[in-house]
C-alpha cells in the first residue's frame, strides 16, 4: 500500500492563518476564554456570516479527547457561511480549557458549563430573537440530550446528533471483569489512564489522508482512557439509554451503519423511542463515526445537505 504523507500545518487547512482563511471563507470568526460558575476557564469560539445577520443560531458541543480548534472547526465553519452563527467551547480537560487532560470527573458538571456559556449568548440583544438549536458530536450528542433535559423552559427550536453516544458500543466497551476492575482501582487512582481501548481515531476516520491530518492536532489527546474518564461514560450513556422515550425535542439524528464507535442501532432506538413530534434521522449505509469529517467529501456532502434541509425549514427558509 502506497504511504500518505501530509506536511505539518498550522491549521488543518493549511498554513494560512485564521484571519486569513475565515475571510476567504466568507465568515467572522472570534475566540475567548470564559469563566463558568464554578470558576473554570474554558475557551471558546465563534463562527458568524461575515456580510449578513444570522438566521440562526447553533451551540455546538465536540466530543471526547477531541476540541473545537482543528477539524471539528469545518462543520461551523460551513454552517456560518450558509447563514448561521455557531458557538462552542472546548469542555473541562479538553483542547485549551481548564483542566486535567481527557479527565472527566462529571458530566453532570459539563452540562451546567455549556449551559451556561450558551444562555450567555443567547441573552446577547442581536441574537436573543433567532431560532436556536444545539449541535452534538459523539459524547457530545450525549451532552445535548442532557441539556434538553434540564431545559424546563424548553427554550431549544431542536438538535443536531451526529454519531451520538446514547450508549457506548459494545464493539469499544470493556467486559467483564474489566469494569468490575476498573471501578475498584478508580476509587483510588481516578486519573490512572490505563484503560484498554482501540485506537478511536483509526476506527473514526475513513480517508487515510484525513486520518493523518486528524492525527497532527496539536491539541488531541494521545493516551488511554482515564478511569474516572471511563466509568462516568458508562455511567452516563446508561442512564441516558434509559431515557431515550423522555425526549420530546425537535431532532435529528446522523449515524454511520459502519459506526464501531457508537451503535447506530442506539440512534435508531432514539428515534423510536422519543416523544418528540418532530423527530429525523439519517441511516448512512457504510459512513464511519467520522461522518463530517473523516469520509469522502462526496459523504460529507451529503451529511451538510440533509443538515441543512434541516435547519432551514425550521427557520422557515425556501
Amino acid at each position: 500500500m502506497e504511504e500518505v504523507r501530509v506536511e505539518e500545518h498550522l491549521n488543518f487547512w493549511g498554513d494560512t492563518s485564521e484571519e486569513e482563511y475565515y475571510r476567504s471563507q466568507g465568515i467572522h470568526s472570534s475566540k475567548s476564554l470564559y469563566t463558568s460558575p464554578r470558576g473554570l476557564s474554558l475557551f471558546t469560539r465563534s463562527w458568524q456570516p461575515l456580510n449578513s445577520a444570522p438566521r440562526g443560531i447553533i451551540c455546538m458541543v465536540h466530543g471526547y479527547g477531541n476540541d473545537i480548534s482543528w477539524t471539528f472547526q469545518s462543520t461551523p465553519i460551513f454552517l456560518a457561511q450558509m447563514g448561521f452563527a455557531c458557538f462552542a467551547l472546548d469542555l473541562q480537560g479538553h483542547g485549551l480549557s481548564q483542566g486535567l487532560k481527557a479527565f472527566v470527573p462529571d458530566v453532570d458538571l459539563l452540562v451546567h458549563d455549556c449551559l451556561s456559556f450558551f444562555n450567555s449568548i443567547k441573552q446577547q440583544p442581536q441574537f436573543n430573537s433567532l431560532p436556536c438549536f444545539l449541535y452534538g458530536e459523539s459524547m457530545g450528542g450525549a451532552i445535548c440530550l442532557l441539556i434538553h433535559f434540564k431545559d424546563f423552559n424548553k427554550a431549544w427550536n431542536g438538535a443536531i446528533l451526529a454519531s451520538p453516544m446514547c450508549k457506548i458500543s459494545d464493539n469499544v466497551r470493556p467486559t467483564w471483569p474489566i469494569p468490575q476492575l476498573l471501578t475498584f482501582i478508580a476509587k483510588f487512582l481516578p486519573t490512572l489512564p490505563v484503560v484498554p481501548t482501540a485506537d478511536l481515531l483509526d476506527k473514526s476516520v475513513k480517508v487515510a489522508e484525513k486520518k493523518i491530518i486528524a492525527a497532527k492536532n496539536p491539541l488531541r489527546y494521545r493516551g488511554k482512557p482515564r478511569l474516572g474518564t471511563v466509568l462516568e461514560l458508562l455511567r452516563v450513556t446508561d442512564y441516558l439509554h434509559t431515557r431515550l422515550c423522555d425526549v420530546t425535542l425537535p431532532f435529528i439524528v446522523l449515524h454511520g451503519s459502519g459506526d464501531v464507535v457508537t451503535d447506530p442501532d442506539v440512534s435508531r432506538t432514539l428515534y423510536e423511542s422519543a416523544k418528540s413530534e418532530d423527530k429525523s434521522i439519517r441511516i448512512y449505509e457504510g459512513m464511519m463515526h467520522s461522518l463530517l469529517f473523516g469520509e469522502t467529501d462526496e459523504n460529507i456532502a451529503l451529511v451538510r445537505a440533509d443538515i441543512l434541509s434541516w435547519l432551514y425549514q425550521r427557520c422557515g427558509v425556501n
